[in-house]
């Protein structure tokens, strides 16, 4: 009987049932179907079917087949809109998505209305922001289909993402005019309708128009506080202050902890000074109490004893009510010298009274606070002076209010961001681990806990951490890569950087280049379900989101430390094991030589059995998520290509990898000087001059005497002068820009001059330096000198340069032979950061700090103060 429907339905292009499975994903009983029609001899070669079968091969993940029986079919009817449509589904499923368009475009000249394609095509078209594309098929959409509202507001669309907002927002007014709709309705399809097309008279400019049709759909809209807020927006565009301010005071009420709405009201008042402004929060205060926002805000504006008076109520409420967050709310306001020693003045002197009367202040009379209070204001600052650098003090706090409530979670968070922030990770590890010790059910403790564990290169500990909370029967680390679990995998990848695991370091970077690459494929399935549900508003964000996605901060660790790796493999790439082996071998008698290969066969039987059972483990884990994964026979999509770590780190061309990871950060984070030095860094090694220098042009337009950018201009000037392949006019060019943007083109009396300007700032000095001895080796001493100063004269100490100066020394980049040096160097950096790991003395081994496989702490008992300091 199939057979029969098969056979009398083929001269309708193809069969309704074979497409039925195609759709159904009843993909093995679509190639039976397909089966049955080959086989008949008159239809052996019939284009569509083979078309069709391949479509259905490569949803089974057997593309190389699919490929040739669609191409087969393809050649056999030409003039098919159906092998065309194929073709391209194909080519779309391969993220080909222009050769997807060229062949839909093939498919609509033989089938010009088709819905099915056109559709397909509008799909590809925004998906690859082809604007102009896309409105002409929007419009074909329209003119075939005017009675869908999608056809109306996907047309509409296109015009607001082609910036025409006048047009648009015709359309979607008379597409309105079509939606019956009575005012006492609740319709929220309706009210998105409205609410979009109020973003759009906005986006237009026509702030009138917009707050007219507010006023007027009002009581259709169904999200009132979106009405609220955008009135009072159009309002202050308008500049009718006297109903802005009526409105923002109305939601005031409503909520009086939104910044936003008491910066709203200052825009409207228009404060015409400090006083006025203060008077404004003032009557806030009256008005609401209890409110905390009130308070904060003016902080940000107030000076002298103005700022003294509102900082002590807000922090006396703050420190009475128990608020972990204060410090985090106040932090804004350090980079004001003078605010922050008026904190520091205030929160010392309520503790020593608390600890003496319990009270804030003996003098004025108030009210005995409870013990907690002394305990909230030691919490603070314990932050406040690790903030300022003054990590021994911290301790000092943090231990005293340990010592005093040892239950508290939030103490230990501090003490080991302490330890963190002071250079000892591994200190900062155990006490985030004491922490989640305490709380094991806490999902926050026990991911910051593994973070602390990947920072100390702890990663197999770390991957038990969070498999607490990772599903069951399946391996964390699977897991966490299937729930886009980027913080782990960034922290993950760093940590194997630091233990030269290069090609782990690098899966880790390729699998959060994935996810990116699956966010962005992602959009397809909101490009018709938007549109369905009417959730515009959010539609046009998540487009405008999806253009600057690579723009996260995940996505620029992940590229930076891909690109960095890349860089140090182009510098000294990974030798072959055998290689090593065989050149030892060379240097040995028989006897040794037998020894070496017993132990080498030893070794691989040893390398091969744990293989062995790795791979076991791994076939038992992918057969389990297989089972949750299927609900049928069929399998969906064939299989991604596997990340193979030592594949990885042994690639043939670094650069060119590493300038995969670069494109995206110089197309969105061109505000970044690291993305145009590491641009630079990969042009030297290219020895690509003019690229060069665009890289360096651009750093300098940022920030002129970045410490890096210095050193990149010094290695580009000695790379031109001594440069004898550049062809005559790159080098006329290149001379040219560099006297007009930099006086000189000699890299000696450039770092000279540039050593002199900044002779104050110990992180210039460290550039300067390493210039000196790359330009001159004989200067290793002055250079060795001039990085290792220690002066408190000297501006920006930091536990992160005085760690660059001693790698340097000890890497040679300030002159061979500097051991003793360093280790001079190492004991006064000792001296200023006792904490610190990397300035400990040789053989130092802290036996606090260690954690055992399981993840929990060693025998090392909590430490008294007196060992702590």
């Amino acid at each position: 009987a199939p057979s029969v429907t098969l056979y009398k339905n083929l001269d309708d292009n193809t069969s309704p049932l074979l497409q039925r499975c195609y759709e159904h994903k009843q993909y093995r009983n679509g190639l039976k179907f397909c089966k049955q029609i080959l086989s008949n001899p008159k239809f052996t070669e019939h284009g569509e079917t083979l078309a069709m079968k391949g479509l259905t091969l490569n949803c089974l993940g057997k593309k190389e087949d699919a490929y040739e029986l669609v191409r087969r079919g393809l050649r056999n009817d030409l003039k098919s809109h159906v092998c065309w449509h194929v073709y391209g589904l194909l080519q779309r499923s391969d993220k080909k998505y222009d050769e997807a368009i060229k062949c839909y475009r093939n498919a609509l000249k033989w089938d010009k209305d088709n819905l099915q394609i056109l559709r397909d095509l509008s799909l590809l078209q925004i998906q690859m922001r082809d604007l102009e594309g896309y409105r002409e098929t929007r419009y074909q959409l329209l003119q075939l289909r005017p009675a869908q509202r999608a056809s109306w507001i996907g047309y509409a669309v296109a015009y607001h993402l082609l910036e025409d907002f006048e047009m648009a927002a015709k359309i979607v007014e008379e597409f309105r005019k079509t939606q019956q709709t009575s005012p006492d309705k609740v319709d929220y399809e309706y009210s998105e309708l409205l609410l979009y097309q109020n973003q759009v008279l906005r986006e237009a400019g026509l702030f009138k128009e917009a707050l007219e049709h507010l006023t007027t759909y009002e009581k259709q809209i169904c999200d009132k506080l979106a009405v609220e807020e955008t009135r009072g927006e159009l309002l202050l565009q308008l500049d009718r202050s006297e109903e802005a301010t009526e409105v923002y005071r109305q939601l005031q009420e409503r909520n009086p902890e939104n910044w936003a709405y008491y910066q709203g009201l200052e825009k409207a008042l228009k404060p015409a000074s400090i006083e006025e402004r203060q008077k404004l929060y003032e009557e806030a205060w009256v008005k609401y109490p209890k409110g905390l926002v009130p308070r904060r805000l003016p902080l940000t504006f107030l000076t002298g004893e103005k700022f003294r008076e509102c900082l002590d109520c807000y922090l006396r409420t703050n420190f009475s009510k128990g608020c972990p967050p204060v410090f985090t709310t106040l932090k804004s306001l350090y980079h004001d010298k003078e605010k922050v020693s008026i904190v520091e003045e205030l929160v010392v002197g309520y503790e020593t009274c608390l600890k003496s009367c319990r009270m804030f202040n003996q003098n004025d009379g108030g009210k005995e606070e409870p013990p907690t209070t002394l305990l909230w204001v030691q919490y603070f600052l314990a932050q406040h002076f690790d903030h300022v650098g003054q990590q021994t003090l911290a301790l000092d706090y943090i231990n005293t209010a340990i010592e005093s409530t040892p239950t508290l979670i939030e103490l230990f968070l501090i003490k080991a961001k302490i330890y963190k922030h002071a250079g000892n990770i591994k200190e900062a590890a155990r006490w985030m681990d004491e922490a989640q010790a305490l709380d094991t059910a806490d999902r926050f403790i026990n991911s910051k806990c593994a973070k602390y564990m990947l920072k100390a290169g702890l990663v197999k500990e770390a991957e038990e951490m969070c498999s607490k909370f990772t599903r069951e029967g399946a391996s964390a680390v699977e897991n966490l890569n299937e729930m886009q679990c980027m913080w782990y995998q960034t922290e993950c990848a760093l940590a194997y950087k630091s233990m030269n695991k290069f090609g782990d370091a690098l899966k880790k970077c390729h699998e959060i280049e994935r996810h990116f690459v699956e966010i962005t494929d992602d959009q397809f399935d909101f490009h018709t379900y938007c549109m369905r549900k009417m959730t515009l508003r959010s539609y046009v964000d998540l487009l405008k989101l999806e253009d600057v996605l690579r723009m996260h901060p995940f996505y620029y660790k992940a590229a930076r430390t891909a690109i960095q790796i890349y860089l140090g493999l182009h510098d000294n790439p990974l030798t072959d094991d055998n290689k090593e082996h065989q050149a030892d071998a060379e240097n040995l008698n028989d006897k040794e030589l037998k020894k070496l290969r017993n132990k080498q066969r030893r070794a691989q039987k040893k390398a091969q059995l744990e293989e062995e059972k790795k791979n076991a483990e791994k076939e038992k884990q992918l057969k389990n998520q297989k089972k949750k994964k299927e609900d049928d026979d069929e399998e969906i999509g064939g299989p991604k290509e596997e990340l193979i770590p030592d594949k990885l780190a042994k690639v043939e061309n670094p650069l060119e990898e590493a300038v995969k990871f670069l494109t995206p950060l110089k197309n969105l984070v061109k505000n970044k000087i690291e993305t145009h030095l590491l641009a630079f860094e990969i042009y030297f090694r290219k020895e690509k001059y003019l690229l060069m220098l665009q890289s360096v042009k651009r750093a300098f337009s940022m920030e002129p005497s970045h410490p890096w950018l210095h050193q990149c201009l010094v290695r580009f000037f000695k790379g031109v002068s001594d440069s004898k392949d550049l062809p005559q006019a790159v080098r006329t060019v290149l001379k040219q820009e560099i006297s007009r943007l930099f006086g000189e083109s000699n890299p000696q009396s450039f770092n000279k001059n540039y050593l002199s300007q900044h002779s104050n700032s110990i992180p210039h000095r460290v550039a300067a330096a390493k210039m000196m001895f790359y330009l001159d080796p004989s200067s290793d001493k002055m250079a060795s000198e001039l990085a290792t100063a220690l002066d408190e004269s000297l501006n920006g100490r930091s536990i992160t340069i005085c760690t660059e100066v001693l790698e340097a020394l000890r890497d040679g980049n300030l002159g061979d032979g500097q051991q003793k040096a360093a280790e001079v160097y190492r004991a006064a950096c000792n001296k200023l950061y006792p904490h610190t790991l990397a300035f400990m003395p040789p053989g130092y081994e802290d036996n606090s700090s260690t954690i055992n496989a399981n993840g929990d702490l060693s025998a090392g008992e909590h430490d008294d103060m007196a060992n702590d300091m």
